[in-house]
C-alpha cells in the first residue's frame, strides 16, 4: 500500500481513537431528514411530497442544518456493521486486544439494534424514508442493513466464536425466506427491500441472495442455495447487453451508477463462491468490465453515473476496493486503486482525518456522514492492510 495511503488511514484511526467508544459509531447520515420533529411529530409527516422534499433536501445540501431542525445523531446498524467487519480484518493482520474489544462492543449494540416480532433477525435505519418507489416507516426492517450486520456477525463469530454472534445472524436467511415480498417472473423472483413494498431494486435483491448464499455454505440447507439461485438469476437476466445495471425495474430507476454497479457485481462474486456455483461467471466478467472501463478515470476521478461525471461520492471511491477485493485481480489494478483512493485523500480528507460526502464541480458537500461516508472508507482501508500484507 502506497505510503500516502497509509499515513491517511493512520490519521483517519486516530481522528476515531480520540472519541470514546460510546460516541466512536454515531453520528449524521445523508437520508435522515425525517427525524426532524418538524415533519415527525407534526402534520407535514402526512404528506408524501413533503416528506420527499425534506429527505432530499438535507440529502444534498452542502451546509448541514440538522441542528436547527432537531435532527440528533444516531448510531445506524448498518454502519456498525461495516465498521465491525472492518476492525475483524485488521484484527486478522495484528492480534490487538483493543480491536477485539471493539468487535464485541459493536457486535453486541447490533444484536440490540436488530428488529423483532419478524421470522428472524433483521435490521433497518434509525430513520423513516420516502423514496419515489416506496414510504419505510421508522424501525421498518430493510434487507440492505440486516445483509451488512448478518456478515458482520458472522465475521465476528470467525474470530471470536462467539456462537450467539453465528445464531444469530444465520437467522436473518429466515428473515429473507419468509418475510420479504416477491415479484416473478418467468418462474424466477426478485427479493423486495422490505416486507412493506414490492419494488423491484437488483443490489437489494442480490444483497437478500447473498444472505442465503452465505447461509447455505454455513448449515447446508438447499432451500437457502435454491431461493438464492432464482433471485441471481433473475437479476442476471436483466444485466444490459454492455454488462451494465439500471438501479431497478420501474420507470423511474432507470440510471446507471458506480457503487450500485459495484454492489451487484460483489453479491454475485459472494453467490458463486458461497455455492459454487459458476454458471454466472460471463455476467460477472461483463460487469466487471463495465464496471472498471466506465466509473474511474486515468487521473483517480471516480464518475457516479455513467453518462455523467458529478458528483464525485466518497462511496464510490470505497467501493471500487471493496468489488476488487472479490477478485483476484485486485493486485493487478494497484494503479488504478492507488490513483483513485489518492485522488479521494488529496480532495476529499479533512484535516482531522474523516471523509467528505461528495465533491461537484464547484464546491464540495464537506458534511461528516458516519455510514455514508466514512464507514465504508475505514472498511475500503482495512481491506487493503489485509491484501498489503498477504
Amino acid at each position: 500500500m502506497n505510503n500516502l495511503i497509509k499515513n491517511s488511514f493512520l490519521k483517519f484511526q486516530n481522528y476515531l481513537n480520540e472519541k470514546p467508544l460510546d460516541k466512536r459509531f454515531i453520528g449524521v447520515d445523508p437520508f435522515d431528514g425525517l427525524n426532524s420533529p418538524i415533519i415527525k411529530n407534526t402534520w407535514l409527516g402526512k404528506s408524501r411530497l413533503l416528506r420527499l422534499i425534506f429527505v432530499q433536501f438535507f440529502k444534498r445540501s452542502p451546509l448541514n442544518f440538522r441542528k436547527i431542525v432537531g435532527i440528533k445523531e444516531t448510531e445506524n446498524p448498518q454502519a456498525l456493521a461495516v465498521f465491525l467487519s472492518a476492525y475483524c480484518n485488521l484484527y486478522r493482520l495484528k492480534k490487538d486486544e483493543a480491536h477485539l474489544k471493539i468487535i464485541d462492543y459493536l457486535a453486541n449494540r447490533i444484536i440490540d439494534l436488530r428488529s423483532t416480532n419478524w421470522s428472524g433477525a433483521c435490521w433497518s435505519y434509525p430513520f423513516a424514508w420516502q423514496a419515489r418507489a416506496f414510504y419505510q416507516p421508522e424501525n421498518t426492517p430493510l434487507i440492505i442493513p440486516t445483509a451488512y450486520c448478518f456478515n458482520a456477525l458472522l465475521d465476528a463469530f470467525e474470530i471470536t466464536e462467539n456462537a450467539e454472534y453465528q445464531r444469530i445472524a444465520l437467522s436473518s436467511a429466515e428473515f429473507v425466506l419468509n418475510d420479504l415480498n416477491r415479484a416473478s417472473e418467468d418462474n424466477l423472483f426478485a427479493f423486495s427491500y422490505s416486507p412493506k413494498d414490492n419494488s423491484v431494486v437488483y443490489n437489494a435483491s442480490l444483497m437478500a441472495s447473498q444472505v442465503l448464499a452465505r447461509s447455505y455454505k454455513l448449515t447446508n440447507k438447499m432451500v437457502y442455495k435454491d431461493a438464492a439461485r432464482l433471485s441471481v438469476e433473475y437479476c442476471v437476466n436483466k444485466q444490459n447487453e454492455n454488462g451494465s445495471w439500471t438501479y431497478g425495474n420501474a420507470s423511474f430507476h432507470q440510471w446507471i451508477d458506480n457503487f450500485h454497479s459495484g454492489y451487484n457485481l460483489v453479491c454475485l462474486m459472494d453467490y458463486r463462491n458461497f455455492c459454487n456455483d459458476k454458471q454466472f461467471d460471463l455476467a460477472i466478467e461483463k460487469g466487471l468490465k463495465y464496471y472498471l472501463n466506465t466509473f474511474f478515470t486515468e487521473n483517480g476521478f471516480s464518475k457516479y453515473f455513467n453518462n455523467k461525471s458529478y458528483p464525485l461520492d466518497i462511496n464510490n471511491v470505497a467501493q471500487l476496493i471493496i468489488t476488487l477485493n472479490k477478485y483476484p485481480k485486485i493486485k493487478e489494478y494497484e494503479d488504478l486503486i492507488n490513483n483513485v483512493m489518492l485522488y479521494a485523500i488529496n480532495k476529499m480528507q479533512s484535516v482531522e482525518g474523516w471523509f467528505y460526502y461528495q465533491k461537484y464541480r464547484f464546491f464540495t458537500n464537506k458534511i461528516c456522514y458516519l455510514r455514508w461516508s466514512n464507514s465504508w472508507m475505514f472498511y475500503a482501508f482495512s481491506l487493503l492492510s489485509s491484501n498489503d500484507e498477504s
